[in-house]
């Protein structure tokens, strides 16, 4: 050991710094060598890292800082002092030698710095970090110094940031950590990156929340104290008063000027997070956002409606933000029944909740009557006749007690849903709304019964109108569709008859036309069934008198 040392110091003086290095002994090593030794390869390190522009890549500022906390240490283990005696000749009185080593040390420290600016090196990896760390406590230098040392080779990020937590300095931890990682929004301690830092961080952190509060900067410090728990730290009670201060002035000025309730909502909304039991925090977040909901209610309802809501899970069954989201709701309504389009929908079930709380309120009642009744009428017709009835019954409920509306009831009541929503329908030459209101009316007739003698009229009359408007606007098969579904039986409406024929004899020459004389062939005989079984009462000529009909184009004349 003491060779190979004496080997590095030659080697340092030669200018040879990669063999001085790996030939450097470890902080485990340095009792067994002479100090004269020692000293001379420390001097040469300092002087080669003075010289400007030299690169310390190969570990020479490790070298520095090993070796000079070693010979400065305060208990002087290498006897350093009594070298100084025997070259000066004379003792080192204990002022002058106080005086010298604290001088060392800064010049040693200064010369560090300066590289580390040189560098872009931040606090958290600055060789001067790792000089005053190292002199604090000699044991985090490794027992061996890589070519390529950088400051990590003797310190970690999370002992550096420990140091400087240590020191006083948790701004400086903060700036060089923020420099890393711009976003303190971002910082988890789940990632790898954050977790070695995340206790000294969070410790800074707390710090200087309490330094702002002192210092009135209520929204910096609820965002200090936020991040720090979000790291894992759990606020003492001095905190947790701190942060209730914050949050009583946060978006505050004593004179009340330049006042922002949006500034003081957030802070709060921060307050309560960082202590949710607070009530008083709670009551005060309620009140900020029911004020700031009827201070926008008129010029912007979204954000009015977000600030109620929020009241509400901040504090459930508030009066005043339940009053306000109420009025949307009921405005909201109002605009749904006039036919206006709702921005987010409207749900059944607060609309129910809003009935309880205002049996009066006739917006609410008028609109669920309308909704039950549009899903009956849509179950209904999806053949869904469960929950039509259900539907119905919940629309009933609305307008009369719900013990005074029986089975039987309910059917009469869906079946006039059905028959009124077909006769609402307006289906001039729109085969979307002829097919539904025949829908509509077959699933009145099959829910009737035999008691549906009207209905079978109108479901009769409504598929006389779509396949009257299927005959001029639609291929012949569409016709035909229509009839296969079985709606009308032969012989009900001659009318009906003679376009489903007509379709038939089209069909049948289309095929014909196309080479298909045997499609061509039992189309016509599906004409002659259907024409054979017409009642004698069919008019030859024109349509009935009570309806107005395009002339069959398929009867025969007299003449």
């Amino acid at each position: 050991m003491r060779y190979d040392a004496l080997l590095a110091a030659l080697a340092a003086r030669a200018g040879n710094w990669a063999e001085a290095v790996r030939r450097c002994p470890g902080d485990q090593d340095l009792d067994e060598v002479a100090t004269g030794v020692l000293h001379a390869l420390a001097l040469n390190a300092l002087r080669e890292l003075g010289r400007e522009g030299r690169h310390t890549d190969v570990g020479i500022a490790s070298v520095a800082i090993l070796l000079w906390s070693y010979l400065l240490d305060e208990e002087d283990p290498g006897d350093f002092r009594a070298l100084l005696t025997e070259r000066r000749g004379a003792p080192v009185a204990d002022a002058l030698w106080g005086q010298g080593v604290a001088r060392l040390r800064d010049r040693i420290s200064s010369l560090l710095h300066a590289l580390d600016v040189r560098g872009g090196r931040d606090d958290l990896d600055a060789w001067r970090t790792a000089w005053h760390l190292q002199l604090m406590d000699p044991t985090v230098v490794p027992g061996y110094l890589p070519t390529d040392a950088g400051p990590h080779a003797l310190v970690d990020l999370e002992e550096a940031a420990w140091h400087l937590i240590d020191e006083g300095r948790g701004g400086d931890l903060l700036t060089a950590f923020t420099a890393r990682h711009p976003d303190p929004g971002t910082w988890r301690t789940e990632l790898p990156a954050h977790r070695s830092c995340a206790v000294p961080l969070a410790r800074a952190l707390a710090t200087r929340g309490m330094d702002r509060v002192r210092g009135g900067k209520w929204s910096e410090a609820l965002a200090d104290f936020g991040t720090a728990v979000r790291l894992g730290h759990t606020l003492p009670e001095d905190e947790r008063a701190a942060v209730r201060r914050a949050g009583n002035n946060v978006g505050r000025s004593r004179t009340g000027g330049g006042n922002s309730p949006l500034v003081r909502i957030e802070g709060l909304e921060q307050a309560h997070a960082l202590l949710p039991g607070d009530t008083a925090l709670a009551a005060e977040l309620t009140a900020e956002l029911v004020r700031q909901g009827q201070e926008v209610a008129g010029s912007d309802v979204e954000e009015s409606r977000r600030r109620y809501v929020r009241a509400l899970t901040v504090t459930p069954g508030h009066p005043d933000a339940r009053a306000g989201l109420d009025d949307h709701l009921r405005a909201d309504l109002r605009r749904a029944i006039n036919g206006a389009e709702v921005a987010d929908g409207l749900a059944a079930e607060e609309v129910r909740d809003l009935l309880k709380r205002d049996p009066d309120c006739a917006a609410a009642q008028a609109w669920l009557e309308d909704h039950y009744a549009t899903l009956a009428v849509s179950a209904a017709v999806r053949g869904h006749t469960a929950d039509a009835q259900h539907a119905t019954h919940a629309m009933l409920v609305c307008v009369g007690p719900e013990d005074s509306h029986d089975a039987a009831y309910v059917d009469v009541q869906l079946i006039d849903l059905l028959v009124t929503a077909a006769d609402g329908l307006v289906p001039e030459g729109d085969r979307d709304a002829l097919e539904h209101r025949v829908e509509l009316l077959h699933t009145a007739l099959e829910l009737s019964g035999p008691a549906g003698r009207d209905i079978r009229k109108d479901l009769d009359t409504a598929l006389l109108d779509l396949a009257e408007h299927l005959e001029t606007a639609a291929p012949p098969s569409d016709v035909i569709e229509l009839f296969l579904r079985d709606l009308m039986r032969t012989g009900t409406d001659g009318r009906f008859d003679h376009i489903v024929t007509a379709a038939y004899l089209h069909r049948a020459r289309d095929r014909e036309q196309a080479g298909d004389p045997g499609g061509a062939r039992r189309d016509r005989d599906c004409a002659e069934r259907i024409g054979a079984g017409l009642p004698p009462e069919v008019p030859l000529f024109g349509p009935v008198p009570h309806r107005s009909r395009r002339a069959d184009l398929e009867q025969d004349t007299l003449f």
